[in-house]
């Protein structure tokens, strides 16, 4: 719950105090940006699992940002696009834990429509018998 509370404080703060970052900046920023989208589906899929741990999300959020900024600049500064690397392996991480975020929320629906159907099953036995 806590990634996605972040996520829509930044989204709010993001239209609310626009911010002009000069151009150059945009292959930094745009890295950086998908790497911490990258930790907040992840924290929203470890949440759904049971297993959100706030420190490692937060390490993961800001040194995943920092790393991927780096390697841009990096990149940059050796004429090689290495930004394409983060850019494939955070993009691939996202969709990915999307598909195991809808396959949880199917599943946890699946699972309260059957309890509900064998609590209806259970109660309306219990009224033939009456």
């Amino acid at each position: 719950m806590v990634p996605l509370i972040g996520l829509i404080i930044g989204i709010i703060l993001g239209v609310l105090l626009p911010i002009n970052l000069p151009s150059s900046y945009s292959s930094y920023m745009s890295v950086a940006i998908l790497a911490c989208l990258d930790s907040v589906f992840g924290g929203i899929r470890s949440s759904l699992e049971g297993k959100f741990d706030t420190d490692i999300f937060i390490s993961g959020f800001f040194g995943n940002a920092v790393l991927a900024a780096g390697l841009a600049y990096l990149g940059d500064r050796l004429n090689v696009p290495i930004y394409l690397a983060a850019v494939i392996t955070f993009g691939g991480r996202l969709f990915q834990n999307f598909a195991v975020m809808r396959r949880e929320i199917i599943q946890n629906l699946r699972d309260r429509k059957k309890k509900k159907a064998e609590d209806e099953e259970r109660s309306g036995g219990d009224r033939d018998e009456a």
